[in-house]
This record gives structure tokens, C-alpha cells and sequence, in this order.
């Protein structure tokens, strides 16, 4: 028998699997229509959503299924896991890996098993559905697989609402924090009805003390004739793990110490703390009942900050829409540098920021639309109604300049910006979460092509994402496997021809791949973990070159090194940087760090700090990519630059557009007003070459000059380093 493969991110399979709120007896009731349709679908006796522990297996949802080994090592789902489609043994007893498996030699009989793996939001491999049966099954076909797979994106969808759900349970704040100074009672108890916490206001309304608690059951305060009703109650709570589909009452009959009664209003909510289970009664005297229902409600579905819908009362808003097959659109809006904001300014300025946001949405919403703010600094908007994505497109640019305009919060005016997704229903999703993640990729995007932008959701944007997440777990094996390489691209002193330097470009020797260029993974990297790790390894090595041809035949040799983001969240770059020259043995200048306006304005006070040092200490700075984005001409002005390199759009374009060359002569005339170094990008012919030139630009990059090459090949192009040393020993 063939046991299943380990993964190497075993401890992060098992950490996202947590987030389920899953165990042994635990079940999730949305997976039942799942299974059940799985077994009629395909005729099979048994269907499951079976969930992969560390050692053994367990069911999520089951149809048909008797008493069978849940060790991880017999499962056929552990082997499905490590794949990315449908797994189809059709006759186990003629399968390598499962012919002597004890469920198909033993009585469950095993001969035919098709599984699909499901996977966290992350890409981490959670479990399978999966459908069995003790004949083999030949005749399943590719078709099959495919309504296998779809039922799997079913699957998926209900196991992601159980993880925001459980996220929405542990996210529970401490009693003290949530109800301990309240007017309203409130009572935590266990599974045994054992009061755990109580506020003064509960324990007065009974006539007890606050320390009480300590030898007071929940039925203790009801009067004798509902304490069986009640104890029922909390006991089939437990046995199905959730208070869904059980009759709670709304009114009780309470029991004081004194021994008199009287009648409360009620209201009962439970979740899970590890594998028990805990409630939390509140009560409310029939007088502020109204008052109470009405707080309550907006507990379960605004967001106390704002008033808008919370995000469970989004996604049910979505799903009622969806469901009625009214045409609608969703908007998903991140704030724009709130965070460098809240943290200078403080929370409380912070969240009167979140509050105008939230007003200035609501000012353009329609009232059958509905707004909700579903994080920190994230807002949703349900368009309904809404079936032309330009008009969806339009609203969402006009979110964008609402919120864009100063905000007076207490005295302080402050700014920020919003970039928006944008997804369409029913052409491009029918299901809530399909919809709501589209959205959100379409944000990604809009987030990666600068601030203040809005972009709609194209089917490509997912391939992306799935393409994000496969490299996301291959950039492991990158770093470790020394994957990554360096190739550099020539740059010239456009005056007399002769080398000034190079600009580092990273490469990646893909193992089955072949060499991918930075536009087939930096995305997946730049949002992943390992960003940091990767850029200070680039930093590294160009400067570990730059010394050697400084050192040989080059002894004014300037390397480009091109920073990420996360290099300035991450550590201390000024030090990571002197450190490097210092190892390396080079001066200030040999190196010239070059950012974009994406990183800039990601995190603008940080990434101004470290700049200005590195600048007072002699390391020069590029701005790249310059004239592309909206706040060039404003970070010219405020960042401490040497250099501005040119885009290779307006360089390619210069000498058939009176627009590109006017730009060109533009950028030109600023640098020189502020006494900055051009480097004019794409350069491939001897025409834009002599044209640069007359316009006094300095140095120049591109085709011309030298495609981006290994190290060797540039020793051998301009005669340094190696080539520098055979070309000195054959002169002797």
C-alpha cells in the first residue's frame, strides 16, 4: 500500500484548516444538499466532503457511509489532495497505490473512488468530495469529472462561508470588553448551563450578587416548570453544534433569589470555544423590549462604527438578490494610505474618517442599494438593478472622486483615496461568493495599476490569481532551490558611447518552465511572503558583482537594483543597504536604488524617511518608469532623486508623435531644473539615439545598446571582469 505524501507546508495546511471550526463530530449542515446530490448524480452509494487532519480523516458531510478506518494513511482523499483535478481510481483492486488498502481487502469494499480536492482562499489543500462505490466504475467519464469539480466550487463556496462565520465567532471580544459595564443583562454559561460570566445588571435583576455566579446554574434563574424545556433546548444545541433550526423563545419566566418571578425578553446566541460549546443569554425587561430587538438587530447586521451593513449582512443581501435573479453589480472599495493616516493621526480621527467614507457612499447610493463596510478600511457596495458594467464602471469612478474630496475631521483636513473592483451579475457570477470574489480580484488589480483606479472584473483576473497561487507555492522552492538569477542590461553615456553601468533584472530558472522574465511571476511574489527575503538577495548580488567589475576593467561601474515594496515594510532598509556596501567593499555611488510610484505611494512617509537617508549618504535614487503615473511630477518635488529614467513608451514614440517627443523634451527640461540625471528607456534604434542626444539627455538603456544577459555574456560584450583578466594575461 501506498501511503499519501506529506506536504512540506504541512503546519500551514493544518493552521488554515483550523480556521474551520471542524472536528471529529463536527458537521457542516450546508455540505448535506452537496453529498446528496454527489450520490444521485453519479448513482454511487457513498458521498462525502472528507477533511484531512494530521493523522486521520474526518467527515465534514457524508451520505452512505458506514464504519470505516479514518487513518490518514488508508484515505484515498489524502492522495487527492496532493493534486489539482479530479483524482479517479476506476478499480482500486488494479491500482499501485490502493489494491492492498485496507478498504478495499477489508469489509468496506472499496473498488471505485473520484475525488476533487478543495483548497483555502490561500491554495492550502483542505479535504475532498468525493464519491465511492464497491463496483468498479470504467464508464466514468471526463464529463463526469467535470460535474465532479463543479459541485466541488459548491463545496468550496459553503466551506468558505463556514470560515467567515468561525473567523466572525473567535473574533469574540473578552465579557468585560463586550457586556461587563452594559444596562443590559447578560448571562455567558457552558454546555452544562454553568454560568461563566455575568454583568451587574443580570445579577441585580435576580437579586444576587455579582460573585454569585460561582455556584449559580442558568436554570437556577428560570422557574421550575421551564427548566426542562430549556435544558432540552441547550442539549440539542450541542448535539448539532449550532442553535440553527431550534425554537429559542422569546420571553421567559425568570426566578429571583427572593423567590418572586417575573418576565423577561430573551435572546440566545452560541459559538464554539475549541470543542465545547458556549451561549450567551441576554435579557431585556418588557419595557425597553423594542429598544433591545432593535440593538440586537444591529449587532447581528450593522457595523457599529459607521451604521452601514455589517459584511454577513452583505453577503446575505447579495444572496437575496442573486437568488430573485434581479441583475446587480458589486463594488469593492480599499482605502487608499488610510493606514499611514490612522497611524500619525491616531484611531480616533481614523474612525471619523471611516464615518464621512461611509456618509459620502451612502449620499450616492440608491435606497434600494446597499452599502456596507466589511473591514477595516474595506467597503462594499450592491449595485441592484445595475446591468451595463460602463454604467457600474462610472458609479465606481464617481465613488472614487466623492471620497478623494478633504475631510474636516475635528480641525484636520485630510485626504485619502479609494480604489475600487468591479463585478457583474448574472454575466459574471451567479452565486454570492463568486460575485463578491470577482469583485475582489477586479480590486487587486485596480490596487497593482496605481491609486484611484477602478477596474472591472475580467475572466483573465482569475486565471491570474490561480496562476498567483501556484507560483505562490513554487517561489518556496525558488528560494530554496537557488532558483533565481540575475541578468543585466547595459546602460550608456549617450555623449561618447561609452558603459556607465547596468540595471540588475531578476530572472527565474523555472525547473519545468524555463527562464521566466519578472512579468510572468513578480505579482504572485510581491504579494506573497517571501518579497523581502527575494529583494534582499537581488541586492545582494548586484552589489557583489558591481564590486567585481569595479575591480576589474570597470572602476566607475554603476548598478541599478530595483527595490519591492516590501523591502521598506520589512527590516531596516538603509542598514540592509550600508551593510552591502560595506561587505562588498563599494562607495555610495556605485549603487542606484530605483522605486516607482507604486511603492511610493503604498507607504509614502515610510519610504521618504529611508530614501532621504540613503540619499544624505550618497546612494543615488531613481525614480523609473517616470511620466506614466499621476504623482510624478508631485514626488519630484518632495523625494530625494539623483536620476529619472524615461518610460520606453514616450521613447518608442518620440519620433512619430509630436505628443511622445514633446513629453521627452518636457521630462528633460524638469530633470536639468532640478539638477537631475536622465536615463532615457527603450532605446533600439541609431535614430532615437542621435535624437536623445540632441535633446541632452545623459545615458541611455535598451536594444541598442544590449538585450538584459547573463553576467558572462556582458563580460564578453564590454571586455570586463573575466573577459578583462584573459584579455590582460594574452597582452603579457
Amino acid at each position: 500500500m501506498k501511503c499519501p505524501a506529506i506536504f512540506a507546508n504541512e503546519s500551514e495546511r493544518l493552521k488554515a484548516l483550523t480556521a474551520y471550526g471542524l472536528d471529529d463530530e463536527q458537521t457542516i449542515r450546508s455540505l448535506d444538499p452537496v453529498v446528496h446530490i454527489a450520490s444521485r448524480m453519479f448513482d454511487m452509494p457513498v458521498a462525502a466532503v472528507n477533511m484531512i487532519g494530521s493523522d486521520h480523516v474526518f467527515f465534514a458531510a457524508s451520505v452512505g457511509v458506514g464504519e470505516v478506518d479514518m487513518s490518514r494513511d488508508v484515505s484515498f482523499c489524502a492522495h487527492a489532495i496532493n493534486q489539482t483535478d479530479v483524482m479517479v481510481v476506476a478499480d482500486a483492486t488494479q491500482d499501485d497505490r490502493f489494491h492492498d488498502n485496507p478498504l478495499v481487502t477489508g469489509p468496506s469494499h472499496v473498488r471505485f473512488y473520484a475525488g476533487v480536492p478543495l483548497f483555502s482562499p490561500e491554495g492550502l489543500a483542505l479535504g475532498a468530495l468525493c464519491v465511492l462505490d464497491d463496483r468498479p466504475h470504467p464508464e466514468f467519464s471526463k464529463d463526469d469529472c467535470k460535474r465532479l469539480a463543479e459541485l466541488a466550487k459548491m463545496a468550496a463556496d459553503r466551506l468558505e462561508l463556514r470560515r467567515i462565520e468561525i473567523s466572525s465567532e473567535r473574533s469574540r471580544p473578552k465579557f468585560e470588553e463586550y457586556a461587563g459595564n452594559s444596562a443590559t443583562p447578560v448571562v455567558w454559561f457552558d454546555e452544562q448551563g454553568k454560568i461563566i460570566e455575568w454583568n451587574q445588571a443580570a445579577a441585580s435583576a435576580h437579586g444576587y450578587e455579582l460573585s454569585d455566579k460561582e455556584s449559580l446554574s442558568f436554570e437556577q434563574l428560570l422557574v421550575e416548570s421551564e427548566r426542562s424545556d430549556f435544558r432540552q433546548l441547550i442539549q440539542g444545541a450541542v448535539a448539532t453544534g449550532s442553535l440553527d433550526q431550534l425554537t429559542i423563545p422569546s420571553e421567559l419566566t425568570g426566578l429571583r433569589k427572593s423567590g418572586s418571578e417575573f418576565h423577561f425578553g430573551f435572546a440566545l446566541f452560541g459559538w464554539h470555544d475549541g470543542n465545547q460549546m458556549k451561549f450567551e443569554a441576554v435579557l431585556r425587561d418588557r419595557s425597553a423590549k423594542e429598544r433591545e430587538e432593535q440593538e440586537l438587530r444591529q449587532q447581528a447586521n450593522l457595523d457599529t462604527l459607521t451604521g452601514l451593513a455589517n459584511r454577513g449582512k452583505f453577503y446575505r443581501s447579495v444572496e437575496e438578490v442573486l437568488i430573485k435573479a434581479t441583475p446587480a453589480a458589486v463594488v469593492m472599495i480599499d482605502l487608499d494610505g488610510f493606514k499611514d493616516v490612522n497611524d500619525t493621526l491616531g484611531h480616533t480621527l481614523g474612525d471619523g474618517i471611516l464615518q464621512e467614507v461611509a456618509r459620502r457612499l451612502s449620499a450616492l447610493a440608491e435606497s434600494y442599494d446597499v452599502v456596507a463596510r466589511i473591514g477595516g478600511d474595506e467597503f462594499a457596495v450592491l449595485l441592484v438593478d445595475v446591468t451595463d458594467s460602463q454604467i457600474a464602471l462610472q458609479l465606481a469612478n464617481t465613488m472614487i472622486a466623492h471620497i478623494a474630496q478633504p475631510i474636516d475631521v475635528d480641525g484636520h483636513m485630510v485626504r485619502v483615496g479609494a480604489s475600487c473592483g468591479v463585478a457583474l451579475a448574472p454575466t459574471q457570477a451567479q452565486e454570492a461568493l463568486e460575485l463578491v470574489s470577482n469583485a475582489d480580484l477586479a480590486l487587486f488589480k485596480a490596487k497593482r495599476s496605481g491609486r484611484s483606479q477602478a477596474c472591472l472584473f475580467l475572466p483573465a483576473l482569475r486565471m491570474e490569481a490561480m496562476a498567483r497561487r501556484l507560483y505562490g507555492l513554487e517561489l518556496h522552492r525558488a528560494v530554496d532551490e537557488g532558483e533565481f538569477l540575475l541578468f543585466y542590461q547595459p546602460q550608456i553615456n549617450l555623449t561618447d558611447g561609452s558603459l556607465t553601468g547596468a540595471e540588475a533584472l531578476i530572472r527565474w530558472h523555472h525547473p519545468d518552465r524555463g527562464l521566466l522574465v519578472p512579468a510572468n511571476f513578480l505579482s504572485a511574489l510581491e504579494g506573497g511572503p517571501l518579497a523581502a527575503t527575494v529583494g534582499s538577495w537581488v541586492l545582494d548580488e548586484a552589489c557583489a558583482q558591481a564590486a567585481y567589475w569595479r575591480r576589474n576593467g570597470a572602476p566607475a561601474f554603476r548598478m541599478g537594483v530595483n527595490l519591492l515594496g516590501a523591502q521598506f515594510r520589512v527590516g531596516d532598509l538603509y542598514k540592509e543597504v550600508m551593510e552591502n556596501l560595506e561587505r562588498h567593499g563599494l562607495p555610495p555611488e556605485a549603487i542606484e536604488l530605483e522605486v516607482t510610484e507604486n511603492i511610493v505611494l503604498d507607504n509614502d512617509e515610510i519610504v521618504l524617511e529611508v530614501l532621504q537617508r540613503l540619499h544624505d549618504a550618497g546612494v543615488g535614487i531613481a525614480f523609473d518608469d517616470f511620466g506614466t503615473g499621476y504623482a510624478s511630477l508631485s514626488l519630484l518635488k518632495s523625494y530625494p532623486l539623483t536620476c529619472i529614467k524615461i518610460d520606453q513608451t514616450f521613447v518608442r514614440g518620440m519620433l512619430s508623435s509630436r505628443r511622445d517627443a514633446s513629453v521627452i523634451r518636457a521630462i528633460l527640461d524638469m530633470a536639468r531644473s532640478f539638477d537631475l540625471e536622465t536615463i532615457a528607456e527603450g532605446i533600439e534604434t541609431e535614430e532615437a539615439n542621435r535624437y536623445l542626444m540632441q535633446e541632452n539627455c545623459d545615458e541611455g538603456q535598451g536594444y541598442l545598446f544590449g538585450k538584459p544577459m547573463p553576467a558572462r555574456q556582458f563580460e564578453l560584450l564590454f571586455e570586463i571582469g573575466s573577459a578583462a583578466k584573459s584579455q590582460s594575461k594574452a597582452s603579457a
